[in-house]
């Protein structure tokens, strides 16, 4: 008979040691509050996984109220938040997650196996939209993914994941880019030899942005950017 007890456990995440290597760093937008969420998520599944909170300066609402938690300030910028956050961590892997990203006990799963395999490579998760936004959602997230998976090419809303050497290595991300630094690093990393791996389980993130600004103007803007920035990035060198 098997010990439910214990299938919990790992179900969630916390019974996996390779969690102690990973180090969760994640950019605030000004006014944006969604991470409190978020870490109540972190919580339940992983409460022993370390977290840095990134906030744009004059942005800081409140002190994170457990200890594992650590917070920063930097200048505005995710490029520049998630490279302040990086600062100074001592885990053997970086995790970059969205303030409103939300993992499931899979997700925190496939992590630890992901991570115990030791591979110098990037890894990214399956996207999954919240119920937050339009019916088309689906279409959208379907797109994401196979994207990803046929073009190698997944963005920063997948949960990027790497040791922490390898995003030394690749420069971290480029702070002179108003968008599209996850773009760049993935880019930067295939120009390295750097694998590009997909982690298969989902990690949820909100669809508001689609709510608010529509979704075929938005899926428009971003497939704009997205194919223009690909285009400079095959012609570097």
């Amino acid at each position: 008979m098997r010990d439910s007890a214990h299938e919990t456990r790992d179900a969630t995440g916390t019974g996996y040691s390779e969690l102690e290597t990973v180090a969760v760093v994640i950019p605030v937008g000004p006014g944006d509050r969604s991470w409190r969420e978020l870490l109540g998520v972190l919580d339940r599944l992983a409460p022993k996984l370390e977290r840095r909170l990134v906030f744009a300066h004059g942005d800081l609402q409140a002190r994170p109220r457990a200890l594992n938690e650590r917070w920063t300030e930097s200048s505005r910028g995710r490029a520049r938040q998630q490279n302040a956050g990086a600062a100074g961590i001592d885990s053997d892997w970086l995790w970059f997650m969205h303030a409103d990203s939300r993992p499931e006990a899979a997700t925190l799963q496939a992590l630890a196996e992901f991570v115990a395999r030791g591979e110098d490579a990037i890894g990214y998760f399956d996207l999954k939209f919240l119920n937050d936004g339009p019916a088309l959602m689906g279409l959208t997230a379907a797109a994401a993914n196979w994207r990803s998976r046929k073009l190698g090419l997944p963005f920063g809303d997948q949960g990027l994941v790497l040791r922490r050497h390898c995003f030394y290595e690749l420069g971290c991300f480029d702070e002179s880019r108003s968008y599209g630094e996850d773009h760049a690093l993935i880019w930067q990393a295939r120009r390295s030899g750097i694998p590009i791996r997909r982690i298969p389980a989902p990690l949820g993130t909100s669809a508001r942005k689609y709510r608010d600004q529509g979704w075929l103007l938005t899926t428009l803007r971003h497939q704009r950017l997205t194919w223009t920035q690909a285009w400079q990035e095959s012609r570097s060198r």
